[in-house]
């Protein structure tokens, strides 16, 4: 991989991670669960963001919001679809 695919990729991966923390800090989950996020870069060159482990309790809250903005993505879709 070339330095200028890393740049990249670490790039995308800390704009992840970040949005990532601002989603857990808006959920008000605890600094100490934002702060196990890690941008990583493989060797090939994709970037992924390392979340480590989570409580039960706090991967609940994430999993709660995501069906509620899947839900809310599904509402808006059906009504632009019906023109509503």
């Amino acid at each position: 991989m070339d330095m200028q695919t890393w740049r990249d990729s670490r790039s995308r991966a800390d704009s992840a991670t970040n949005a990532l923390r601002e989603a857990l800090a808006a959920l008000d989950l605890p600094e100490r669960v934002q702060r196990h996020l890690r941008p990583m870069v493989t060797h090939q060159g994709a970037p992924f963001v390392h979340v480590g482990m989570l409580s039960a309790e706090h991967a609940e809250q994430i999993v709660e919001a995501l069906r509620i903005a899947s839900e809310a993505r599904s509402l808006a879709a059906a009504s632009r679809e019906t023109g509503s």
